[in-house]
């Protein structure tokens, strides 16, 4: 069984008091105590995000590790994606992370990878990239269109709420044809692919809901709230 779980905001980064969507995550694995990879190539790398991702994940069922593509601690990156159990992508800009992903050929490990039963998931860009196409503000001050892996088909939104932009824009871009339709996510929102088909939403947040957007119509999809309703 193939697996995605692309969450539009929420998780360790961006709720730490919340572990609803991280746990999750680390449920849908099969393993005791999964492997899970976060890559931050979207942020550079950045160390603050990769010491969250550990503050968090130390203390959880599971065995986490990391990959930097600025300070590489394998040249064997494929076998390293290989051996994980779930990869666990993080926010920052798109089009950085497909363009140094192409050059390492991690894309086509993450791909394989995924073939083999590996959970992708991730936030953010790290929930655009398993898509054909979303929308992005990797180019600056403004959102734009951004071409992706393609593991799913159709486009997708990110911080469909948490942000003014996002929903006007990702209609626009559907209506105009720019991008062809697809699935937009709230903060605190996960959309959970199986065989690259949508068999689930699930959120950390009462109120946030998924959607799919075609021409002209937005249709709230059935979200499944994870803590305990007041």
């Amino acid at each position: 069984m193939r697996q995605i779980i692309a969450m539009g905001g929420g998780g360790f980064s961006m709720e730490p008091e919340n572990p609803l969507l991280d746990r999750y995550i680390l449920q849908q694995s099969t393993k005791k105590r999964p492997k899970i990879c976060f890559i931050g190539t979207a942020s550079g790398d950045a160390d603050s995000y990769i010491d969250k991702f550990y503050e968090f994940f130390r203390q959880e069922e599971c065995e986490p590790m990391h990959l930097s593509l600025f300070k590489p601690s394998t040249r064997d990156i494929k076998k390293f994606i290989m051996e994980q159990d779930i990869l666990y992508v993080g926010g920052g800009n798109t089009k950085n992370l497909m363009v140094l992903w192409k050059e390492w050929e991690l894309d086509k490990a993450i791909r394989e990878a995924y073939i083999n039963g590996t959970i992708l998931s991730g936030i953010s860009a790290g929930s655009l990239c398993w898509f054909e196409e979303g929308v992005t503000d990797s180019y600056g001050d403004e959102l734009e269109p951004i071409s992706c892996l393609g593991l799913i088909s159709g486009s997708n939104c990110p911080h469909y709420d948490g942000e003014a932009d996002r929903r006007p824009v990702y209609q626009k871009f559907i209506e105009q044809g720019i991008i062809g339709a697809g699935y937009a996510a709230d903060d605190g929102v996960a959309l959970h692919f199986t065989d690259e088909k949508l068999s689930k939403i699930v959120s950390s947040r009462p109120q946030a809901h998924g959607y799919y957007v075609d021409k002209g119509l937005e249709t709230k999809l059935s979200t499944t709230y994870l803590g305990k309703e007041d």
